[in-house]
């Protein structure tokens, strides 16, 4: 600390000197949508998700799982991507990774963070929370706190009578195959996602419900596959109504705690103390992110006892056919496309501006990505990153 320089508490930001530059500002919910932040803001506001919306805590327990280091560690690689070769260090300067940790058979083989990131940085997940939620609804079924995925929505949330989700089953919202009309596009602010923002910004109780069930069909459920973060909001409330529990507490209970995580995560909430959001906006650190991954990767045993379903994760993580038709969509999770063979059975959650979780589970490996890309597109990163995955995995052989 600069001798003699006072520090304010501002928010979750320590700033000396009582002045604070404009990198050290966080940016706001509206800015972030439209990719319009400076790098140095970006990385700010990714570090501190709390700062967007509120939060519930997700409390880790007294018990630490270890990630120890694997006796070989990863160097580099070399992959292919949009007809040129690249590197491991291209990877990650180009699509500005804050955090990369790789684990071979539960160990770890690379952990590196640039950014200004650290070990203890807290970054947000944005969609990556689907596949988290996705796990908890496995865990709520194994529970029996869910009876069937065949089950419609209104069974535990009968405040949807009568409107978008009369009928539709909990495995066509795992799916994204509602038949309800959707249209995710981030930097768009006439878009249902924009729309959706604007409501969570206003912090109103049952606001998101009301908004989702008052949409539109475009089809019966399952017969069209259209992404909608609105669509995992609601997943979010149904856990909450299965559970009986704010989604932080069965995610700490759950999950959290007895995966022996080293830090509490943050989760945005619609309002202080209101719904928990599903879809987005879990605020965790890289090791951690890399403990979900490993409970994906060992078929969600934790302790020898199952927590989900026996093969539910090779049904979330497998592509899906809606309307007769293949999607590559899981139960809330993205398969990796038929393409190199070592990607054989993996997937992967996935988050705007670059965040990954990838799965294999035939080669026991976990990529975890954190990142600061400068657009919510994933169409405009500049390296592709499943020949980065797959180069990894074939190194670790």
């Amino acid at each position: 600390m600069i001798p003699h320089s006072p520090v304010y508490l501002v928010g979750p930001l320590l700033l000396l000197g009582g002045a604070a530059t404009a990198a050290q500002q966080p940016a706001g919910a509206r800015q972030v949508f439209d990719g319009t932040m400076l790098p140095g803001v970006q990385v700010v506001t990714f570090e501190h998700s709390d700062a967007l919306f509120p939060v519930n805590r997700v409390l880790r327990g007294k018990a630490v799982q270890p990630l120890p280091p694997a006796a070989m560690q990863l160097k580099n690689v070399r992959f292919p991507s949009r007809g040129a070769e690249y590197d491991l260090f291209d990877y990650l300067a180009d699509n500005r990774v804050a955090g990369l940790l790789i684990l071979k058979d539960g160990k770890v083989v690379l952990e590196d963070y640039e950014l200004g990131a650290g070990p203890d940085s807290h970054w947000i997940s944005f969609s990556m929370a689907k596949s988290i939620s996705s796990t908890l609804v496995g865990a709520a079924l194994k529970q029996g706190l869910i009876a069937s995925l065949d089950d419609p929505l209104t069974r535990y949330l009968p405040q949807l009578k009568g409107g978008a989700y009369e009928g539709v089953s909990i495995r066509n919202i795992l799916q994204m195959a509602s038949g309800v009309k959707w249209d995710e596009t981030y930097t768009d602010p006439r878009s249902d996602r924009r729309k959706l923002l604007d409501i969570q910004l206003e912090e109103k109780p049952g606001g998101i419900l009301d908004y989702m069930n008052g949409r539109s069909r475009v089809g019966p459920p399952g017969s069209i596959w259209n992404y909608s973060t609105g669509e995992s909001f609601v997943v979010g409330a149904l856990l909450e109504a299965a559970t009986h529990k704010p989604l932080a507490t069965y995610l700490s209970e759950t999950l959290w705690s007895p995966l022996g995580m080293e830090q509490d995560a943050t989760w945005w909430v619609e309002s202080p103390g209101g719904m928990g959001l599903a879809g987005s906006g879990l605020g965790a650190t890289l090791r951690d992110y890399g403990r979900l991954g490993l409970l994906v990767q060992r078929d969600g045993f934790i302790d020898g006892e199952q927590i989900v379903p026996v093969g539910w994760f090779e049904q979330a993580g497998k592509a899906q056919t809606i309307g007769g038709k293949p999607v590559d969509y899981g139960y809330l999770w993205w398969p990796i496309p038929a393409g190199d063979p070592v990607h054989r059975g993996a997937f992967e959650a996935r988050g705007i501006f670059g965040q990954h979780m990838y799965i294999n589970p035939r080669e026991k490996v976990v990529i975890v990505v954190l990142s600061a890309r400068p657009k919510p597109d994933a169409a405009l990163s500049p390296l592709d990153d499943a020949p980065f995955f797959a180069a990894v995995v074939k190194a670790l052989q």
